[in-house]
């Protein structure tokens, strides 16, 4: 049950579309996991709260395990239109929110949102922003079942013969807080790896382990195979900006929770309370937001890490073994360890494990690169 914008509540149901034949994907994307969850699930957990959920499939024996409500084509091969039929159709509900399953960011307030506009002068109600409209985050009511057969029936099959045909009611998005990511759908492999971004992971070992000079080299691999990247280094010392004597050391001296010295090409943001999670979120929310984000050190973390060990600094590992990428070494054999070995100077190896540690692929760092160690 939704309010709208009349303060009545009005029933709503919720169909997902899940009949594609995803061409350019090469298998279905409804089952396609992210996070551990299929699509498909992802978007019904989402969405349970909204209303009766139904699911349209092209035949049966595919999704019957995660909806008891499954609707199936009657006219083959016709597209989105059909799903919509079906759904609108055995939707006990006169409005139903129609979305594609493969569109693992809708959320309910997208459906909340649309609902507020619910009234009988129009018969749909669909997202629209400055580029494109969006039939497939939209609410229908049973009133478009008359244009729908009839476009049918004269072989039009696009989404559009619909609006065009229905009094249709475009929302716009762009001044609400709503994140336009719910309108994602995903179509090619490259944008369901990226689905994932950022990837973060830690380069991890002691001082002068060779820590700065194997992220130089990643950071040029992850560039030029078309990856943006964000790094953040733990300083142990914390005496990051502040040292004794600078007026940013007098003023945190004076209590101020956080300061920021900044110039016209670049800031430092410091304060108390700050940690690395902090710091991932910050660069999560920036726009656009690093497709990779290395830390430097965090060896203790929680993080998927390469741990760098060398004889003359520190020849054990002590990362969790769980949470290792691989090891860059001199002194660890394979078969000490689970996990693949590599040699200190092997930057282009260690790239090549960590694009397919995330699936992401990459180019081959330059072979020929110079080795050197930290020198912090």
């Amino acid at each position: 049950m939704i309010m709208h914008g009349t303060g009545e509540t009005v029933p709503v149901s919720i169909g997902i579309l899940a009949g594609g034949k995803s061409r350019r994907m090469g298998c279905n994307k409804a089952l396609m996991e992210l996070n551990n969850e299929t699509m498909l699930a992802r978007i019904i957990h989402s969405l349970s709260g909204c209303g009766p959920i139904l699911v349209s499939a092209s035949e049966k024996g595919i999704y019957e395990q995660y909806a008891d409500n499954i609707v199936y084509d009657e006219n083959r091969d016709i597209g989105p239109i059909e799903g919509i039929r079906r759904l609108v159709t055995e939707s006990d509900s006169e409005y139903v929110f129609i979305c594609a399953a493969d569109m693992p960011f809708v959320n309910a307030d997208i459906v909340t949102y649309i609902s507020q506009f619910i009234s009988s002068d129009y018969d749909c109600f669909v997202i629209a922003d400055e580029e494109h409209i969006h039939p497939l985050c939209a609410i229908y009511s049973k009133r478009i079942l008359s244009a729908v057969n009839e476009a049918i029936s004269e072989g039009r099959y696009r989404l559009t013969e619909i609006l065009k045909r229905v009094r249709c009611k475009y929302i716009s998005i762009e001044q609400t807080k709503l994140d336009k990511k719910v309108l994602k759908n995903v179509n090619t492999r490259e944008e369901y790896i990226r689905l994932s971004f950022p990837v973060v992971f830690a380069v991890s070992g002691y001082s002068n382990a060779g820590k700065t000079w194997l992220i130089e080299k990643l950071i040029n691999g992850f560039i030029g195979s078309g990856y943006s990247v964000g790094v953040i280094k733990h300083d142990g010392s914390d005496h990051i900006a502040y040292a004794d004597g600078t007026d940013t050391f007098r003023c945190m001296e004076r209590g101020a929770v956080s300061t920021a010295v900044y110039s016209d090409t670049a800031y430092v943001l410091t304060g108390r309370n700050g940690s690395c999670e902090d710091l991932i979120e910050y660069m999560k929310r920036e726009s656009p937001p690093p497709d990779v984000i290395i830390l430097e050190g965090m060896k203790g973390s929680k993080y998927p890490k390469v741990e760098i060990v060398k004889r003359s600094v520190w020849p054990r590992s002590e990362a969790d073994p769980e949470t290792l990428i691989c090891i860059s070494t001199d002194c660890i054999s394979p078969s000490e360890v689970k996990c693949p070995v590599f040699a200190p100077d092997d930057a282009a190896g260690i790239f090549s494990c960590i694009s397919d540690y995330f699936g992401i692929g990459g180019e081959v760092i330059n072979k020929d690169a110079d080795y050197e160690t930290d020198q912090d």
